[in-house]
């Protein structure tokens, strides 16, 4: 009997050692795999700084813009667009950052910049090409939004970007997922625990933290970083960073709203939660109105969705 005792300790031990090696393997590999993926070209970069500059001028903005004909094409599409009233055609790229501003050539910049990676199929996450584009816009609209009602506790731009970023992640961990996929999912649904619980039971890691390596690479600000690091748990920023809590809260809440209505929701949906210290956080009370602007946003999504991909 003991002899028998002994054998299920050895091979339940050696199915750990095993489980623990194919962990470590994994582990390498997105790291790997991290350091393969490309920061942004260096005139985009260049142009960021100087968009970021406040001794810049709009003429450094155009002519460092002006080195990507498609950034060009996007900028003016959008100056002359309804959107912004313009009384003449502009065709002028000096004239149409002027016009359209410093924080708006900056979101049409980081956009376009991450489009590529997004635009695919993620089959780790069960989403269909274009799915985690459209999710992530719809993330950012909700999120300006939200900074827009509350009235200065965020600027509707940088809430606008956190949306856009929250789950970059994926681009680099899906390939891992899917191996493991089966894993996963069996963990979400008998323990009830989140989807970003068992990525990290399974790989290591989630795609919150791998998107939070991809930012930092990419030399984003720390407010964005955080809003990617913990929109799913939007209680445990830590106190050296609780400046940038409320942008944090106000992409949790978009996340999460966005999920709970089924846009974007993926694999990772199940078990999804609505954290209520967000909310209290920013003093958010009229919820179901919330949910009626959210869907109001849909078809406006789905237009900017097409612009992106359309250029």
């Amino acid at each position: 009997m003991s002899d028998k005792v002994n054998e299920n300790e050895q091979e339940q031990e050696q199915q750990e050692h095993s489980e623990e090696s194919a962990r470590e393997l994994i582990k390498s590999r997105i790291v790997s795999k991290l350091q393969d993926i490309k920061s942004f070209p260096q005139f985009v970069l260049e142009t960021m700084r100087k968009l970021n500059d406040p001794t810049s001028n709009v003429a450094d903005v155009a002519k460092s813009l002006s080195r990507d004909e498609g950034l060009v094409l996007r900028v003016l599409k959008l100056a002359n667009s309804a959107a912004y009233g313009a009384t003449r055609n502009i065709s002028n790229i000096q004239d149409a950052v002027a016009l359209l501003g410093y924080k708006a050539v900056s979101n049409i910049i980081l956009a376009a910049s991450v489009y590529s990676a997004m635009d695919k199929g993620l089959s780790g996450y069960a989403l269909d090409r274009g799915e985690l584009w459209r999710h992530s816009l719809m993330v950012a609209y909700v999120s300006r939004h939200i900074a827009q009602k509350l009235g200065g506790h965020v600027s509707a731009d940088d809430a606008y970007v956190g949306g856009l970023l929250h789950d970059i992640g994926k681009v680099v961990l899906n390939d891992y997922v899917r191996f493991g996929y089966g894993i996963i999912v069996k963990m979400v649904e008998e323990q009830s625990i989140p989807f970003t619980e068992a990525e990290v039971q399974v790989l290591g890691f989630d795609h919150a933290m791998i998107g939070d390596l991809l930012t930092e690479k990419w030399g984003l600000p720390e407010g964005y970083r955080c809003a990617v690091a913990y929109h799913h748990r939007p209680n445990d920023l830590p106190e050296s960073k609780k400046i940038h809590q409320p942008l944090l809260d106000i992409v949790s809440i978009s996340n999460s709203l966005c999920l709970m209505l089924g846009i974007g929701i993926g694999a990772d949906g199940l078990q999804g939660y609505l954290y209520p210290e967000p909310l209290e956080r920013l003093g958010i009370t009229d919820f179901e109105d919330l949910m009626a602007d959210v869907i109001d946003f849909a078809n406006e999504v789905s237009r900017d969705a097409s612009f992106t991909s359309g250029m």
